[in-house]
């Protein structure tokens, strides 16, 4: 019998479970959990970036595991130090199955945002989330309040009962920490109270990356355990190496900022295709973070001729004018849906809001967002594979309930994601001579799509020669099924950065 070291509180219990279970299911051994108390527990009237010391929610969980009291402990990786004690060692990283923070709210609140006056008050003790939320939420909530964040500590039970009760318009959680109490029946059953009634936001992680490691759970034993390495060997079953390659490089650029409660800066990082991605996000010593962008890119940039750009305006570019979208002009189906809508084209196909609403990247989202719909999530520009997982969330499909899936695309889209509507229909127009001449000088291209790619290289045949560069969502996959050589970046002024336009 192996004795699990853990922090009494709902979810800590959970997802030490939830651990256990998994660990008993692979190895065949027995454990069981013991609770203790921790400072930061008990300790829920300030902020932890006002509170003297370190280590508030893990001193009291060392103490037990190098004292022999129990045989391992289960943390929240983001609360882990970077300085660990002597003789403890990180023995595994579960999988992070989402990173993400959510935005709770009443759905009554919702419904007053058309009429609100004053403050949007929204719960949170985290620097990094007040620098994010007060600058950038306000593009995601309709009518544009102004943000206000006000202290909010507890344990997720606790905190979602204060929005219950009315303390605040909205507060913000890790996904991850509601998902694992839907994953067990027994709090289940209690979230299900929780949540009733309650909308919901994913925060973009490109806008309002997380705490660094957040979403993770880490493993941790003694470093000289007397037993030949039988424990580690079993725990060893449940590290997950992507997770650890991600977290890692978080905690990494976490403390290269500085580190500690304070810090006002979210991090995160994302393996996609075996390159990282980056999201920094906030404000350090008086500066604003921002980075965004593909770690270790080899950058193929080193004999620029003209730059074509598949969407937008730049002056040193050759934009597109050529492949032309328009509206259908037919209004989607969407009572009753779950709605994703993969491109502001579609837009005035959306006449009533669905049940939930979901959109392809920032931008869509934010103009949805001004048209006065909630959003309650999207694939955040990196493709349908990101969407299909958070609709994945048990916590999610708590609060969204079953519905049929539908698509807002082009006239010749299909998805994975269910039955598309097309809301834009495409047509290419004949380049002049001139279009022609300056096309045949692209050296370096960013397609919006791979139907426009498609649709330029048939009538200029030479643009083929050029370095392809797009987003990671739909239309990389498309050039990779295609066997097109084609770079992906996090997305347009990435290229335009690298390019030396911008």
């Amino acid at each position: 019998m192996y004795k699990i070291g853990t922090r009494g509180s709902l979810l800590a219990v959970t997802q030490c479970t939830l651990v256990k279970n998994l660990l008993e299911s692979l190895s065949g051994e027995k454990f069981e959990l013991h609770l203790i108390k921790t400072q930061g527990d008990q300790i829920v009237d300030k902020p932890l970036w006002q509170l003297e010391g370190k280590d508030f929610f893990t001193k009291e969980l060392d103490e037990a595991l190098l004292n022999g009291t129990v045989d391992m402990v289960v943390h929240s990786y983001k609360d882990l130090g970077s300085d660990r004690p002597s003789g403890i060692k990180l023995a595994a990283i579960t999988e992070r199955k989402y990173a993400h923070d959510i935005l709770l709210i009443h759905s009554d609140t919702i419904k007053k945002l058309s009429q609100w006056s004053g403050d949007f008050v929204v719960g949170t003790s985290s620097p990094r989330r007040i620098v994010n939320l007060t600058r950038d939420l306000p593009a995601f909530i309709p009518h544009h309040p102004k943000i206000k964040c006000e202290m909010l500590r507890g344990n997720i039970n606790t905190r979602i009962q204060k929005l219950r009760d009315g303390k605040y318009h909205a507060i913000t959680l890790a996904l991850a920490g509601l998902d694992r109490l839907a994953g067990l029946e027994s709090s289940y059953v209690e979230l299900s109270k929780l949540l009733k009634d309650l909308n919901f936001a994913i925060l973009p992680l490109s806008i309002f990356p997380t705490a660094a490691a957040q979403g993770a759970l880490a493993i941790e034993c003694l470093e000289k355990r007397v037993d030949n390495g039988v424990l580690e060997n079993i725990l060893k079953k449940v590290h997950h190496l992507s997770t650890e390659e991600e977290v890692k490089r978080e905690r990494e650029a976490f403390k290269s900022y500085g580190g500690g409660c304070h810090l006002a800066v979210g991090i995160h990082v994302r393996k996609i295709d075996g390159d990282f991605l980056h999201f920094h996000r906030g404000e350090t010593d008086g500066k604003n973070i921002h980075v965004k962008k593909r770690e270790g890119l080899n950058t193929p940039f080193t004999s620029v001729g003209r730059v074509f750009l598949g969407q937008g305006e730049n002056s040193k570019a050759i934009c597109d004018d050529l492949y032309l979208k328009e509206s259908t002009q037919k209004i989607a189906p969407t009572k009753g849906k779950h709605l994703f809508v993969t491109t502001t084209h579609v837009l005035d196909s959306i006449a009533d809001a669905p049940t939930s609403l979901w959109a392809a990247g920032a931008m869509t989202r934010k103009k949805l967002v001004a048209k006065g719909f909630w959003v309650h999530g999207g694939a955040d520009s990196l493709g349908n594979q990101e969407l299909i997982k958070l609709s994945e969330s048990k916590a999610l499909k708590l609060m969204m309930g079953e519905a049929p899936w539908l698509v807002l695309s082009h006239d010749k889209a299909t998805s994975p994601i269910g039955e598309v509507f097309a809301g834009y229909k495409t047509s290419m127009k004949e380049p002049s001579l001139e279009q022609k001449n300056a096309l045949k000088k692209v050296t370096h291209a960013w397609w919006s799509s791979f139907p426009q790619y498609l649709a330029y290289t048939e009538k200029i045949p030479s643009l083929k020669a050029a370095q392809h560069f797009c987003g990671l969502g739909k239309t990389w996959s498309s050039f990779k099924e295609n066997n097109i050589s084609v770079t992906a970046l996090t997305d347009q002024n990435e290229f335009l950065s690298l390019a030396g336009i911008q």
